[in-house]
């Protein structure tokens, strides 16, 4: 019989209301749980967004054992599940927050990830109000003979960082995301969710809000680049079942990374 791991992707629209924004993910988690999956996926900016970002940000902002995380330790812990979420962390001053991807089980944080690449592209200048994380070791997590890597929605645009993932042993790239809606932004969005899981030979699951800010189309994409599971546009849960034993298959028909003449360095 073939190992399988239930995993999750959540779309939502996370708002100024932080008491909301964890009702929400709450219920999301618990629809998830009921289907089977043991990661869940949530987007970018999960425990509070404003839209266009404002000084709130800085207000609402919480440290890595703050209230958003012990919320979700809690869930993850009743429902024996791994949750992934985009925190609005305290910056390093007065001034700017950090884009953070936290990932929980039941015994506290395992992982988190601070945004690389700032969204200042499109009109838009996310590093007004957001400083950049430093390039480090990826942190990553283990669960059910795979491991786990993160990155954060606009990174999805520098390939560098999922081969720095992968060379980390990544076998599923988890994507929280807040992709900004535009012409031809849901097209670049299942591109590259498409290529990045195609030539890394990994598993994808990245998960955006809805619109009318978001494109949706929170998505699970296989080695091989078929989709699994997806969410149109609305508020929702999809699960795919991930073949634990399909990295190692598809690699030995396509060696890409073994074969690949370059590393990445970082700048």
């Amino acid at each position: 019989m073939t190992d399988t791991l239930p995993i999750a992707v959540a779309q939502f629209a996370p708002t100024a209301d932080a008491a909301a924004n964890i009702e929400a993910v709450a219920h999301l988690v618990a629809t998830a749980s009921a289907r089977g999956a043991r990661v869940i996926v949530f987007p970018e900016y999960s425990s509070y967004f404003v839209d266009p970002f404002d000084e709130s940000l800085t207000a609402h902002a919480q440290p890595l054992d703050g209230p958003f995380v012990q919320a979700l330790t809690e869930m993850a812990g009743t429902h024996h599940m791994v949750i992934v979420a985009g925190l609005l962390e305290r910056g390093s001053d007065e001034q700017r927050v950090r884009n953070t991807a936290v990932a929980v089980d039941g015994t506290g944080l395992i992982a988190h990830y601070r945004k690389l690449h700032l969204y200042d592209a499109f009109g838009q200048r996310e590093s007004d109000w957001v400083e950049p994380g430093e390039p480090a070791p990826p942190q990553t997590f283990e669960l059910a003979g795979l491991r786990f890597g993160l990155m954060t929605c606009y990174d999805l645009r520098f390939p560098e960082v999922g081969r720095l993932l992968v060379d980390a042993g990544a076998d599923v790239f988890l994507v929280p995301a807040e992709w900004v809606r535009g012409p031809l932004k849901e097209h670049h969005w299942r591109t590259l969710l498409h290529a990045r899981a195609i030539e890394n030979t990994v598993f994808v699951a990245a998960a955006d809000h809805p619109p009318p800010l978001g494109v949706g189309n929170s998505l699970i994409v296989d080695p091989l680049g078929v989709e699994l599971a997806a969410v149109g546009t609305s508020t929702d849960v999809a699960v795919a079942h991930l073949d634990v034993g399909a990295i190692g298959r598809v690699r030995r028909v396509n060696p890409a990374l073994a074969l690949r003449r370059f590393g990445v360095q970082p700048r």
